[in-house]
């Protein structure tokens, strides 16, 4: 029984050392470990012994399946290992290679254009005020002589919120009654960024939201020249030092006098083209001297300040300075678009 015993040993193990892979070495288990194996066999067959023969052989062929077991588990983890490093090896990195960097992202053209006339009218002594994009009706047209039967109220179609008498700010001006509670009766300089939001119809000249950018000034002593000649200074700043501009008499009913102010066309030098419609002239923003009830309503004596305000939107400058020619290319997320900025 011993010599069996031996010979099993031998020929399993030889038999293990040849195996190269998982399939074989689930077929080896089932030949040597498994119920129908000649282990098996042999421990089935140890009560046709005598008795004094069982123990030893019972002993021996224990010993054998424990051997075989650790054997085969060896052998096991042994593949893993070579498969694993064959696997390392066929895909193996060279850490010496430089990273692929990460693309950068970017500013989107309208917070440039914003960006650069807010860092202008910083540079002039302006300051950033920031103020809410909902507001109340009466900081959005009452307070800025705006009253419910004005016919000034038709310019704009309101987002109304479900809270009576609130709304979505349809222009910046609202921070103006702002900044002036806030600092009367001091002087002020301020400049208002901010989204707007008008329910108009989507047309590549409009949308229902957009930045714009106001400024003003109020203190004593204040006129239309500092105004005109304020604003042709931010012109030249933002179009070069050689840019001219005029302005046209308008109508806002929170300015009165008011403008419009003109730079003249920086493709063609005022010859006329496509993009000023053979005018010469780019309209750029609407301004005038701060009228007397807004000033009141901030807290300012009219009799002793006066102020000029001003609002252009950064959407419409960069249309005029880039050729672009329609505004929902800001809106529509089209990397082909944002990325040659």
């Amino acid at each position: 029984m011993e010599q069996d015993f031996s010979i099993m040993e031998q020929a399993a193990l030889a038999a293990l050392r040849a195996i190269g892979d998982e399939a074989g070495l689930r077929a080896w288990q089932a030949a040597w470990l498994g119920k129908r194996s000649a282990l098996a066999l042999a421990l089935a067959g140890l009560g046709q012994l005598p008795a004094a023969e069982r123990p030893l052989a019972g002993q021996r062929a224990n010993a054998l399946r424990v051997q075989l077991e650790q054997a085969h588990a060896a052998h096991a983890a042994a593949l893993r290992e070579s498969g694993l490093a064959a696997s390392l090896q066929a895909g193996a990195l060279d850490v010496t290679l430089p990273g692929r960097p990460a693309a950068r992202g970017r500013l989107h053209i309208a917070t440039q254009t914003l960006r650069q006339i807010c860092a202008i009218w910083a540079q002039m002594g302006f300051q950033i005020y920031r103020s809410r994009d909902v507001e109340t009706e009466a900081y959005n047209f009452e307070l800025l002589n705006i009253p419910p039967h004005h016919p000034a109220r038709d310019m704009w179609d309101t987002f109304h919120t479900t809270t009576s008498g609130s709304l979505l700010r349809t222009h910046t001006s609202p921070g103006q009654i702002h900044a002036m509670r806030e600092y009367a009766p001091e002087p002020i300089r301020v400049v208002l960024p901010g989204m707007c939001y008008r329910y108009e119809q989507i047309t590549p000249r409009s949308e229902i939201q957009f930045n714009q950018v106001e400024g003003l000034a109020v203190g004593k002593g204040i006129r239309f020249t500092d105004l005109k000649g304020t604003l042709t200074d931010f012109a030249r700043r933002m179009f070069g030092a050689q840019t001219r501009t005029r302005f046209r008499a308008s109508y806002f009913p929170f300015t009165e006098p008011s403008a419009e102010m003109d730079v003249e066309c920086f493709l063609c030098t005022g010859s006329g083209c496509v993009v000023c419609k053979q005018a010469g002239w780019l309209e750029i923003l609407g301004c005038g001297m701060v009228h007397p009830k807004v000033l009141q309503n901030g807290g300012y004596d009219p009799a002793q300040y006066t102020g000029f305000a001003f609002g252009m939107g950064p959407e419409r400058i960069a249309m005029l300075k880039y050729g672009i020619k329609d505004i929902r290319y800001f809106w529509g997320n089209d990397l082909r678009f944002l990325q040659q900025f």
